[in-house]
């Protein structure tokens, strides 16, 4: 879901597309290239499914929601909201110091980058975490991989500006300079891991595809790092390449590995991704946001996935799911009880996308004798609200 730019006709001012790139000089992206060019010359570990807590302190997780990088590529807009967004996860690095992120999906808005690689700008995207040396896992929203869409403008007496795409020999280019023909989530996903040694991330199964980003993560003990204080699943909610449903192909796989891996349900669970579920819509608050609910804006309706397909029945009937955690909407940052688990969206992050409201990231702190799970929402000025109890 992304904005508008407000500068539509900033686009006569450009005589180079590659201009974008020079932009991001301000946070230091030419140190980024370099790293990503040194990373192809280390031994690229296999993805480990474990997170170790550290000894006498809780777990900490920031979710960074609909990122939006890319947007309005073309203009000078679009390059200062990327800018915008590195300060807002910067703020909250700094600020929370957490021991893991989590990129819940519409890190880049696809439709508006017209280059074969949109990884690119997902390298821009995760570059404030990979930089503190923070370790990270992402799931896909539904501009991820959109197919890119011509802007109108392009068609007005200025014409298309010239593109001056990436040159073939970089990493992130792709073999073609501009295709416009988008970069699919399995290129996305395939490029993050292989390129950073910090990345948690996963393909998933291949029999679930188009579905990619369906895997989970255990957050083991400081004392014994097999032993599990909670379980993490990453669930792909579609849109873009694919409708906007969880699958009851993907529900099964759930349903199977839950059961693999914590058979007695003795283990908590805590579930993400990226477009609510129709049962958001049951618990959304009106007017304002009260008790049992919990958070600052409730700006618009809930923007559903096309059908539900069985995974919220799974959830409701395993005690051990505590949370789910979702994006998507940028005018709602709420936590509502559903059943004996809670429903929460994340507070929108990135300077791209539409609506105006301030900047944040819904962070998560896991405790672990006894278990607890305890969220807040960190704003891009450093103060803090919304905190709310969800075990």
């Amino acid at each position: 879901m992304m904005g508008r730019s407000p500068n539509r006709l900033s686009i006569l001012s450009f005589t180079c597309f590659s201009l974008l790139f020079r932009s991001i000089l301000t946070v230091g992206f030419d140190h980024l290239v370099d790293q990503l060019e040194d990373q192809e010359t280390v031994a690229l570990r296999t993805t480990p499914d474990n997170l170790q807590m550290r000894q006498g302190s809780p777990f900490k997780i920031a979710l960074f929601a609909d990122l939006h990088f890319g947007e309005n590529a073309w203009t000078n807009w679009g390059p200062r909201q990327d800018v915008n967004s590195i300060k807002v996860m910067s703020t909250v690095l700094d600020e929370e110091t957490p021991d893991f992120v989590i990129y819940l999906g519409d890190v880049i808005t696809a439709n508006n980058i017209p280059i074969a690689n949109a990884s690119l700008y997902w390298d821009q995207a995760i570059s404030p975490t990979r930089a503190r040396g923070i370790p990270w896992a992402s799931i896909f929203g539904n501009h991820d991989d959109a197919p890119f869409v011509w802007p109108m403008e392009w068609f007005s007496a200025a014409g298309i500006p010239q593109l001056c795409c990436p040159a073939v020999n970089l990493s992130y280019s792709g073999k073609e300079g501009c295709s416009f023909k988008g970069t699919q989530r399995v290129e996305l996903i395939k490029n993050e891991i292989k390129l950073n040694l910090l990345s948690y991330s996963k393909n998933g199964p291949k029999d679930l595809w188009p579905s990619i980003s369906n895997y989970f993560l255990q957050v083991s003990s400081s004392d014994d790092p097999k032993s599990p204080v909670v379980f993490l699943y990453f669930l792909d909610s579609g849109g873009g390449s694919y409708p906007e449903v969880i699958s009851s192909a993907q529900a099964e796989w759930f349903r199977q590995k839950s059961q693999e891996i914590n058979p007695d349900l003795r283990v908590p669970e805590v579930i993400f991704w990226h477009i609510p579920t129709k049962a958001y819509k049951k618990v959304a608050p009106w007017f304002g946001i009260h008790k049992p609910c919990v958070g600052s804006i409730n700006k618009e309706s809930v923007a559903a996935q096309e059908a539900e397909m069985g995974i919220m029945e799974l959830l409701v009937k395993r005690p051990s799911v505590k949370a789910v955690f979702v994006g998507h909407n940028h005018g709602l940052d709420w936590c509502c009880p559903y059943r004996k688990l809670w429903l929460c969206y994340a507070r929108h992050t990135g300077y791209g996308g539409y609506g105006s409201w301030p900047r944040g990231a819904r962070i998560l702190e896991i405790t672990q004798q006894p278990f607890s799970l305890r969220s807040w929402i960190r704003m891009e000025d450093g103060l803090v609200h919304s905190e709310v109890v969800l075990s």
